[in-house]
This record gives C-alpha cells, structure tokens and sequence, in this order.
C-alpha cells in the first residue's frame, strides 16, 4: 500500500523497519510504532491516512505476537536498552569512519540511520540531551559528506562547524530525510563551499559527547551495500581501553541505613540492562561502567 503523501515525514523510518525485517525484528518493530504514532499526529482523518494506519496497526499487533516471547518487547527498559545500543553503534561505526578519512555509502547510511532510531527512542519517553546532539550531528554529517561526494570534494572529517539551523528546518519540511534511501539525503541550504576562504566555521560539535567504550566494532549494525555499490572496507583493529574498577566497589555491601526508592531500583536496572547490551555487541568496557553505576547506587543511595 502507497504511503500518503499527509505521511511522508515517516516513510524513511518505515524503510529502516523494512530493512531490519529479519536481521533485528525489534528494531522493526520500534521503528514502525514511532512512524504509526508519529501518523496518528501527522493526519488520521483522511481515509487514505486512516486506512493505512489502521494496516499500520494490524501489522504491529502481528509482529508483537511473534515476539512475545522477547524481553525487549515484554520489558521497555530492555526495548529501550535494545534501541538505543543499536543505534549508538551504528553512530559509532560511521563516526570512526568518518574520523579514519574512509568515505563510503556505507557509512553515509550508517550516520543517516542512526539518526532515525534516536528518533525511534522517543517512543519510550524524552531524549536525553545527548541523544539529542547525537541526532542533529549525525543528520548533518549523512547531509555534509553525501554533498562533497557528490560535487567531488573530500569532506573533512571529524566534528566541524555546522552553518545555521536551514539544514534542519528543511529535513523537517522534507519530511525527514533524503527521498531515495538515506544514500541521498537532500542538499543543505547552507554549504560550506561557499564560507570565507573555504573553511568550515567554528565547531558546534567539537565536544560531542561520544560513549565511553566506543570502539569500531567488529560486527557493525550497518547493512554492507552489494559488493558492486561500494567497496569493501577491511576493519581496523583498535585496542579498547578497559575502564578501572573502582576497588571501594568489590565485596561491598549496602551501607548504613540506605533507603532506596522505586526511581533507584528502575535506574540500577536499567543500568544492568544496557551493560547486557553492551556485552551483545561486545563492548566490555560501557558494560563494566554501567555496572559500576548500579553497584554504586545500591550500595550508597547516590549516582
């Protein structure tokens, strides 16, 4: 069925959905719960609208029955966890990419997916400001790099300067994204090209927050292109740096009269939660800092 013109802002959320079919079901699941309840906003009059949020719907229930038996359905801290872990090494993978000078479609779709699951997080509450950072930059950057490529210009890598805020308010206009799969996202208003004496100006991002632990990993969520529509990129090894941990932490117990309270308990699981995440995808060293987190909080009250 056609996706309403009233609906476009959620089409390219519905091709990630599309895309995760069968590699990750509840990354496809969460995408197409964002996109229905971001089309019950956009329009659920119409009846072409109508019509297809309610196939939307049928199709979600249908999913969730098969997955029912899945803690990242059952359990939201665990859905959340799932989402945001996905996308934070998808972010991660084009970001070291970008960093190493290795410009590719690949990457390019990796930023521009990335960007799209932080949108999907919002399903579980509001972004963190991090999040959100990590959202705005990894748009710009699918925009940025997609443009010098295509004008055969070598982007620079690494954060730089964005010009003004005209690239978002047309991603919002455009409905989110680039019209043919996140490989060609739209042109910015702005370009750098243009600035005085070619150089980017002053960064915005130059403190973004990247996770603690972050490394290239070795299985990228992001989807390889056909061997004909890119080059294979040989994965570069990268020595991880394993946090300290904290000895006051080892063989302890709660101390003193520490009364916790529910938001504690929901925040020390969630904690648990994202350091078994992690540990999916390998990532030992945000695993040991989220447990510490929740050791911490149990043990003393405080984060």
């Amino acid at each position: 069925m056609a996706l309403p013109s009233q609906l476009k802002p959620i089409q390219h959320h519905l091709r990630t959905a599309q895309e995760h079919e069968k590699r990750d079901p509840v990354v496809a699941y969460y995408c197409r719960l964002y996109a229905m309840q971001t089309g019950m906003k956009l329009d659920s009059k119409t009846p072409e609208c109508r019509k297809f949020l309610v196939k939307l719907m049928d199709q979600l229930e249908m999913m969730k029955k098969e997955l029912s038996d899945n803690e990242s359905m059952t359990q939201e801290i665990v859905g959340n966890a799932h989402i945001e872990n996905y996308a934070l090494k998808m972010f991660l993978y084009a970001d070291s990419e970008d960093r190493s000078g290795r410009f590719h479609k690949n990457m390019i779709k990796s930023f521009y997916t990335s960007s799209l699951l932080f949108d999907v997080l919002s399903v579980f509450g509001e972004l963190s400001d991090e999040n959100i950072q990590h959202r705005k930059y990894a748009k710009w950057k699918a925009a940025y790099i997609h443009n010098c490529l295509k004008n055969g210009e070598t982007p620079q890598p690494g954060p730089i300067g964005m010009e003004g805020e005209a690239y978002d308010d047309e991603f919002g206009a455009e409905g989110g994204g680039p019209s043919e799969a996140p490989h060609n996202p739209p042109q910015p208003q702005a370009s750098f090209h243009g600035h005085p004496s070619n150089q980017p100006p002053a960064s915005n991002f130059s403190n973004i927050q990247i996770p603690p632990g972050s490394h290239t990993p070795a299985n990228t969520p992001a989807e390889i292109p056909h061997p004909e529509a890119a080059q294979p990129v040989k994965p570069v090894p990268v020595p991880r740096t394993m946090p300290v941990v904290d000895p006051s932490l080892l063989n302890n117990t709660q101390e003193g009269d520490v009364r916790l309270t529910p938001e504690d308990f929901t925040r020390a699981q969630k904690y648990c939660k994202y350091a078994g995440s992690a540990l999916q995808y390998e990532d030992v060293g945000t695993a040991i800092q989220n447990l510490q987190k929740a050791l911490k909080l149990l043990t003393t009250g405080k984060e």
